[in-house]
């Protein structure tokens, strides 16, 4: 225990910016990424740390294989452009401290992001049309599931259309060959499964947030991206549920599906963590 303890205490008093500068990380990186793109590589996750503190605190290796994954697909680790994000949580050591109390360390997992998906979709070269839309107050006219017709009228006014309640999303995607397919859920449908199928994540804490009976200094304790982009989250499950049944997977979509949600190992294997 004071093995892992020392080594634990080790990786919080080397910082992130350091452990890129080492010897051993510098040629993997150079090994995986490219010499000419290393550089690249590094600035690109220094940017995305910088901006996460909770991540500056995780194994600076997991950061790393969660990177080289992101890399691998060619997709961008910036937060801004949402392909996918490496997000911190802890996991178990197996190990007890000294009062018997589980010690945890904090990783980080590779997250696709809806913008991901559709990035990988559209380079796959089997989609001519991919989209993904939340449906606002008011502008449901119908939904027939056996034909997968849907008739909206949407609010023009941009402004307006932002601050309206959303109330349900819809996707659909369409071959070159011109195959189609599409896919309505209720928001109360989304929230029943993201309350089903996460575990970091509740329908009933969620509506306190949004009824604004959390605390600001609380609300660390809600770190899921449900909680953070509810209808981000939610446009990357209509899109998995879409895809994954009905669409040709590329090899990079099947590998970016497989990993999503995952704690990359350095040997390649991968652990699910629940968000």
């Amino acid at each position: 225990m004071a093995v892992k303890n020392s080594l634990v205490k080790a990786n919080e008093q080397k910082t992130f910016s350091n452990f890129l500068m080492g010897d051993a990380i510098r040629r993997k990186i150079n090994e995986t990424v490219g010499g000419e793109n290393g550089q690249r590589f590094i600035t690109a996750i220094l940017s995305a740390v910088s901006t996460n503190t909770a991540l500056q605190e995780c194994e600076h290796s997991s950061i790393i294989s969660a990177a080289f994954l992101g890399e691998a697909l060619k997709l961008s680790p910036s937060p801004q452009l949402g392909q996918y994000y490496m997000v911190p949580f802890k996991v178990k050591t197996g190990m007890k401290d000294g009062n018997g109390q589980d010690i945890y360390i904090k990783k980080a997992q590779f997250q696709l992001g809806y913008k991901g998906y559709i990035q990988l979709a559209i380079r796959s070269g089997y989609y001519k049309k991919i989209n993904v839309l939340a449906i606002k107050e008011g502008e449901l006219i119908k939904y027939d599931p056996l034909t997968e017709e849907l008739e909206v009228r949407l609010i023009e006014d941009e402004e307006i259309r932002e601050q309206a309640e959303t109330i349900g999303y819809y996707a659909m995607f369409e071959y070159t060959n011109g195959f189609r397919k599409a896919l309505y859920w209720s928001k109360k449908k989304m929230l029943a499964h993201a309350d089903k199928y996460s575990m970091a994540f509740s329908k009933e804490i969620y509506q306190k947030i949004l009824d604004g009976k959390i605390a600001e200094k609380d609300m660390w304790k809600y770190s899921s991206f449900w909680y953070k982009d509810f209808d981000g989250m939610a446009f990357k499950t209509m899109l998995r549920q879409l895809i994954s049944k009905w669409g040709i997977m590329s090899i990079d979509m099947q590998n970016a599906y497989e990993k999503d949600m995952a704690s990359i190992n350095e040997d390649g294997t991968y652990d699910y963590i629940e968000t």
